[in-house]
């Protein structure tokens, strides 16, 4: 690790102890949960879409667990919002190693993609392609 990996793991504290966008949402366009049940990470996303049925107006996620799964749901539901479903539907686990700011052994892989397959997963229910009734990252 480099000298700059200080300011991101604070980063990720940061986000785990305030997490931004926590809670649930009343009847939000697309409600999906997930886990990762060798860290015993849950989380549950909430999201609001505008009119267009489209574009993420806003997300918010309740959940439990470890740093890195709970900084992750924190940072990826202030990304998102903005984002049409198709660019999130796009994303894999690069780009959440890009926005936590650390590279990640295996084992935390899981617990940081967790918060993005939730949202692709509810992504992909609501547009009518899955029928998953909980995500898990085996």
């Amino acid at each position: 690790m480099g000298m700059g990996s200080d300011m991101y793991r604070q980063q990720i504290l940061d986000h785990y102890k305030n997490p931004r966008n926590y809670g649930e949402i009343e009847d939000p366009d697309i409600e999906h949960v997930g886990e990762n049940p060798m860290c015993g990470d849950t989380i549950k996303m909430f999201v609001v879409l505008a009119d267009d049925d489209e574009t993420i107006e806003h997300v918010s996620f309740i959940g439990d667990g470890c740093a890195i799964s709970q900084a992750s749901a924190s940072m990826l539901s202030s990304e998102l919002q903005g984002m049409t479903l198709d660019e999130v539907r796009k994303m894999d686990r690069e780009d959440i190693e890009d926005m936590l700011g650390v590279e990640l052994s295996p084992m935390r892989i899981k617990c940081a993609v967790l918060a993005e397959k939730v949202a692709q997963d509810g992504i992909k229910i609501h547009q009518g392609e899955a029928d998953i009734d909980e995500t898990t990252t085996e």
